[in-house]
């Protein structure tokens, strides 16, 4: 048997089209043939969210936030988060592996499972929420264009097309996901334009303007929250670099990645607070799919629907595409298309609690939401640092799972990572507060109340990890490039 690590019997990789069959194993230069232009509609589709929306109307409901600041939030939010994608992204085209399996240089081969674990337990609930905003899309468009009423057999049977959906795009691998999310930027242009064409007829824009200011402790609160989206986003964000040579630009990784997000983000957060001027409502629906469905005119809201059923289905395809590559690396031994339905099958049995359960749909959405960015933050942070001072990764080494791998440090853990890790995800959520969990420090000092405890979290684990003693970064050995995984 072979020392390095098995995730695929072929070592064919199809980016371009039909299945993909790369794992894990980092990505030979000569298939590196993406460019850094395909990152931009790559995060558009990421934020094509009508839950965006929700959380617009949220600020000028909940946050008292007028429309100038919510203009503010809507900029500043996805430079924050997406800045920070774009960034880590750049580790991608340095080792062409999946950000879990570049982890495994910074916490050592066995204690990358510790983030790793927690990142993908993480990903199930992101997942889930979609799934079901999904769902509830599919359900408003057979009310609306056919008087089909929701019932429990309906609920299923709609999420479980979701589900088999997004599925299949995430398990044909990068090539599919690429091209539904070119299309579905077309698409979400021609909605938008929609949108905005029915918000400029019927909109009281007097009153718009007219708001009041709310506080500044709110603003950044706002930013808080919807930055935490992005930030769920960015262990993954080498997954969709890897393919990039390592000649591809750093600056048009980090711009195209903000470019994408912020021209859904800011938009979609704007139409969610001129929306709630007339139907404050909207931030609090318990199904805010159905809910607009219900208040937009059938002309909009059939076109709304179906671009919030295709956004709802390409998040999810992504997330699943990265949590396959996460079960990898966490142990199990099958091709990446069939670890993502792993996953699929988690988010439908919870999708479907959720939807037969729940009371407060954008309740437990943003509990949740708050919750995810600190256990994101703290990988974030000590990823990020690590990154300052290593340029390259050994290949060789990320497969290796055996003592023998460079990334083996003490019995397979690096001490200053996990410690880091661990310190910054406890301190993280000392200052978050949120339906389900306050931290004891969240009530009594700035960061606690402006909801940013999964800043706190990347701080703590940058600076942490910066200081405390690491083994040096050792030479990549030049035989150790594009290594051919082994038999399974």
């Amino acid at each position: 048997m072979s020392t390095t690590e098995s995730t695929n019997a072929s070592t064919t990789a199809s980016h371009d089209g039909g299945l993909e069959t790369r794992g894990i194993e980092p990505v030979p230069h000569a298939e590196r043939t993406a460019r850094t232009r395909e990152l931009f509609p790559t995060w558009v589709a990421a934020n094509i969210s009508v839950l965006l929306l929700t959380m617009g109307a949220s600020l000028a409901v909940s946050y008292g936030l007028n429309f100038w600041q919510s203009l503010v939030v809507g900029v500043a939010a996805p430079v924050v988060s997406y800045g920070l994608v774009g960034l880590i992204g750049i580790a991608g085209k340095r080792g062409g592996a999946p950000g879990m399996a570049l982890s495994r240089a910074v916490f050592g081969q066995r204690g990358n499972l510790l983030p790793g674990a927690l990142i993908w337990v993480a990903r199930w609930g992101w997942e889930t929420i979609n799934a079901v905003t999904g769902a509830y899309a599919l359900l408003t468009v057979l009310d609306i264009l056919f008087g089909v009423h929701s019932n429990t057999f309906l609920i299923v049977v709609t999420l479980l097309l979701f589900v088999i959906t997004t599925f299949a795009i995430s398990g044909l691998g990068i090539g599919a996901v690429r091209r539904c999310n070119k299309w579905a930027t077309y698409l979400f242009g021609a909605f938008s334009v929609l949108v905005l064409g029915y918000l400029v007829v019927d909109t009281d824009w007097g009153r718009v303007f007219g708001g009041s200011a709310g506080s500044t402790s709110m603003m950044i609160t706002g930013v808080g929250m919807i930055a935490a989206g992005g930030i769920s986003w960015v262990p993954s964000s080498p997954d969709f670099t890897r393919y990039l040579p390592r000649t591809a630009s750093s600056a048009a990784i980090v711009r195209n990645s903000i470019g994408g997000a912020g021209i859904v983000v800011l938009p979609m957060v704007l139409m969610g607070a001129v929306m709630a001027v007339s139907t404050p409502d909207l931030a609090s629906a318990a199904d805010p799919v159905s809910f607009l469905g219900e208040i937009l005119p059938l002309w909009i809201a059939v076109p709304y629907l179906l671009i919030a059923l295709v956004g709802m289905l390409l998040i999810n395809a992504m997330s699943m595409y990265s949590a396959g590559f996460t079960a990898q690396t966490l142990g199990f031994r099958v091709p990446r298309h069939w670890a993502v339905s792993v996953n699929a099958v988690i988010s439908l049995v919870f999708g479907g609690i959720l939807m037969l359960a729940a009371t407060s749909f954008l309740g437990s959405f943003i509990a949740f939401l708050s919750l995810l960015a600190v256990a994101f933050s703290a990988w974030v942070g000590v990823f990020g640092a690590d990154m300052l001072r290593r340029k390259e990764y050994d290949p060789a080494a990320l497969v290796d799972t055996t003592r023998t791998s460079a990334y083996w440090y003490r019995g397979g853990v690096s001490p200053a990572a996990v410690a880091a890790w661990a310190v910054a995800l406890g301190g993280g959520l000392l200052f978050t507060t949120s339906d389900w969990f306050t931290g004891p420090l969240a009530a009594n000092n700035p960061v606690g109340e402006y909801g940013l405890g999964w800043v706190a979290t990347v701080v703590i684990a940058f600076l942490l990890y910066t200081v405390l003693p690491k083994p040096a970064v050792a030479p990549v050995p030049a035989a150790a490039e594009d290594p051919a995984p082994a038999a399974v």
